[in-house]
């Protein structure tokens, strides 16, 4: 299964809708999709790595944009829709707690979740809620997300002929590591949030 997924978003790189389809799926993981976009920016990266550059750049900019998004959701529809994503995501009762930590720590919560794997909407969604600063959101919003995404890119412009031949040599193990790691981002939200 890894190994058709992998070698699909490999080909994906040389395609016209490919810088699309990454832009989509960053988009949506800042607002409500439970995947991160560096499953598809990494293989897109390896495939094109003179492009990794303008990948993180589409990651970015399509993040942060989805962000808003996610903030809308807390700002206007939490009380719908987005406690509904909070609660899918297992958080209900962690809400609070979060909102307050905003009025002391918010510029760090933004930075420092949004580079972690724990899952950024639940950033978005409850900056909207707990009513931070729109313009302090999007800018921390830029640079985290940047830091991310840059930091991903690089690696895979510095070391993608090596990294391409671990995960041709060592998808499953790789891939299940990822997941160990996308897990471990979701429960460290549950004891962190």
């Amino acid at each position: 299964m890894f190994r058709r997924l992998y070698d699909w978003t490999l080909s994906l790189a040389g395609r016209p809708r490919a810088t699309w389809a990454l832009g989509a799926v960053s988009f949506s993981e800042s607002s409500f999709f439970p995947v991160p976009p560096d499953v598809v920016l990494v293989p897109m990266a390896l495939a094109r790595p003179d492009r990794a550059w303008f990948y993180a750049m589409v990651c970015t900019v399509t993040s942060v944009v989805g962000g808003l998004l996610g903030y809308a959701i807390g700002a206007l529809l939490y009380d719908s829709l987005g406690l509904w994503l909070i609660q899918l995501y297992g958080y209900g009762d962690k809400v609070e707690s979060f909102r307050s930590a905003y009025a002391e720590y918010g510029h760090w919560v933004i930075l420092l979740k949004g580079l972690t794997p724990i899952p950024y909407k639940l950033v978005t969604i409850t900056s909207g809620f707990a009513g931070y600063d729109l313009f302090w959101f999007v800018l921390l919003s830029i640079v985290t997300r940047g830091a991310r995404f840059y930091l991903v890119a690089g690696v895979m412009h510095r070391f993608g002929g090596p990294i391409r031949r671990l995960l041709d040599e060592h998808l499953t193990l790789v891939a299940s590591i990822v997941i160990v790691g996308i897990v471990g981002g979701f429960a460290a939200a549950v004891l962190l949030f």
